[in-house]
């Protein structure tokens, strides 16, 4: 990650938010990638999974996981991206805000939820990471404080952007 959520805008190499929009819809139009249900493939290969809300705790019962057993409530994320060749979920908050509001707070929270999620893949042996992709409204001086702490706590953010190399993601050439 590049210190500070700061990033290119390089679509070749991540992908580019202008909104909230579906991730595997984003992937679907790099080149090389193609995407089939829920599965994420570069030049005919698995790659990754993708999970939205639920869809996480239907893949966690395939494997035998009961997600009560580890955490009290669900969390239901964004997106989450399980990356086969390094064998981590990355949990993809979009924050994307006009006006001050309750998202403001949500980003205090990265920690305890990136806890939470260790915690249910934890069965599986799989590691996670959490990223915040925000829009421009969170580049105000008010949101330097909260933004060092996102960092401070192995937290991630990007603004408009998210490098498919971060994820371990093959990369167009």
């Amino acid at each position: 990650m590049i210190k500070k959520g700061k990033g290119g805008a390089n679509t070749k190499t991540g992908i580019l938010f202008e909104k909230r929009v579906d991730i595997l819809s984003l992937l679907k139009r790099k080149i090389g990638y193609s995407v089939k249900g829920n599965t994420i493939y570069y030049q005919g290969k698995e790659v990754a999974k993708s999970f939205k809300k639920n869809s996480l705790y239907k893949y966690l019962e395939s494997k035998g996981v009961n997600y009560k057993k580890y955490i009290s409530k669900k969390l239901l994320p964004d997106e989450a991206i399980y990356v086969i060749v390094n064998n981590t979920l990355f949990i993809i908050e979009i924050k994307f805000q006009k006006v001050a509001g309750s998202v403001d707070e949500k980003l205090q929270t990265c920690d305890f939820k990136r806890k939470q999620y260790a915690k249910l893949m934890a069965p599986l042996n799989i590691e996670v990471e959490y990223i915040y992709i925000l829009n421009d409204w969170f580049r105000k001086p008010e949101y330097k404080n909260v933004l060092d702490y996102v960092i401070s706590v192995g937290c991630q953010y990007y603004f408009h952007y998210l490098p498919l190399q971060k994820l371990g993601l093959p990369t167009p050439t």
